[in-house]
């Protein structure tokens, strides 16, 4: 298969272990195993994550992160802990500290394929997997993968200072997030992400839709670098609509899978009351004559899973500004309803699998 030759590998590669790791299987433990107090990572298989927390304990202006080793054993009784059911809960205020390149809260799990092997540094090929047709893809962490999840939103948040803003009133999770290289001349490395799996309810309606984007592959001040979504159950973010009985209801469960296989990219939702809805994008062609021609074909890719709150509390021009309310108080702020939550029953990731 031809390979993308004009992407020069950038990243310094640890040869130590890079070649054997591997995406894992889940861990055999269930979720009514669990006992009161008991951290995530005693029912769930953590191993190959970590996870960024809404706080910052340190004061050092950035939100915590938690690596993989101490994830292990690793809980937060208001933003990242076992229910009485034994299912993993992720909260995150409107307002608290965020990441360098974003304006939005998250508690949210980053995939570390390189497990607790720190000789290998995050964004190095053997922590993060690339496609098929990538040069040099047979050095990386793995070729695709698979990430499987069920879930159900239980809150997002109910006031948005404009409610016409796309991302109003909702949350990502689930993704495949791109890294971001400090030469992007050979037209890749922007930092993008080919897939987020969005929940968004309008506070008047009793459902709401599950729905996923695909950011065209360019630049950051590209005026065409956009978000393309995708319905699943209801509508996308275009529309204020009510889904009604096509949506998803707060706290209703459906699961969704996103496949790598190869060089495309294949998702799955489901629902028991709505069914089965089945789509797919190549990674390494273009979405449409706007996007990068290869797509994706040339980038570092991992994947994430948790609660990606959507409501900014910033204003501005950006349709991603949607000037949440938010205190930075997590009890007055989960009092108001400023907040998102995501409950996950199951939270696998594995090789990819030839699509059915």
């Amino acid at each position: 298969m031809q390979k993308f030759e004009r992407m020069p590998l950038k990243l310094k590669l640890a040869l130590s272990g890079c070649l054997t790791l591997g995406l894992m299987a889940p861990i055999a433990v269930h979720a009514d195993d669990h006992q009161d107090g008991a951290p995530p990572g005693s029912v769930f298989d953590l191993s190959y994550w970590k996870i960024t927390l809404p706080t910052d304990n340190n004061r050092d202006e950035k939100p915590d992160e938690i690596g993989v080793s101490a994830l292990q054993s690793f809980s937060h009784s208001d933003f990242f802990y076992l229910n009485e059911d034994g299912h993993m809960v992720f909260a995150a205020p409107n307002k608290a500290p965020t990441t360098a390149n974003s304006s939005n809260t998250r508690s949210e799990l980053r995939q570390m394929l390189r497990g607790t092997n720190t000789r290998i540094k995050t964004h190095e090929p053997g922590n993060n997997f690339a496609v098929e047709a990538r040069r040099s893809s047979d050095m990386f962490g793995a070729i695709g993968g698979r990430m499987d999840a069920t879930l159900r939103v239980d809150h997002v948040s109910i006031n948005a200072g404009d409610p016409t803003k796309r991302p109003s009133y909702s949350a990502v999770v689930g993704q495949i997030h791109a890294l971001k290289y400090d030469n992007t001349r050979s037209g890749f490395g922007y930092g993008n992400e080919p897939i987020k799996i969005y929940y968004k309810k309008f506070p008047e309606h009793e459902t709401g839709s599950v729905f996923w984007t695909y950011e065209r592959n360019l630049a950051k001040d590209d005026p065409d670098r956009t978000d393309l979504a995708v319905p699943a159950f209801g509508f996308t973010w275009d529309s204020s609509e009510d889904p009604g009985a096509n949506g998803i209801a707060l706290g209703e469960e459906f699961s969704y899978t996103i496949n790598v296989h190869r060089n495309t990219m294949y998702v799955t939702f489901h629902n028991e009351r709505l069914g089965t809805v089945q789509q797919s994008r190549s990674l390494v062609r273009g979405a449409d004559a706007k996007d990068n021609p290869y797509a994706y074909g040339g980038d570092s890719l991992y994947f994430k899973a948790g609660v990606y709150n959507q409501c900014s509390t910033r204003t501005g021009e950006s349709m991603w500004y949607s000037g949440c309310p938010g205190t930075g108080v997590w009890e007055t702020d989960k009092a108001d309803g400023n907040y998102a939550q995501a409950t996950f029953s199951r939270l696998v990731v594995g090789p990819s699998t030839p699509p059915e």
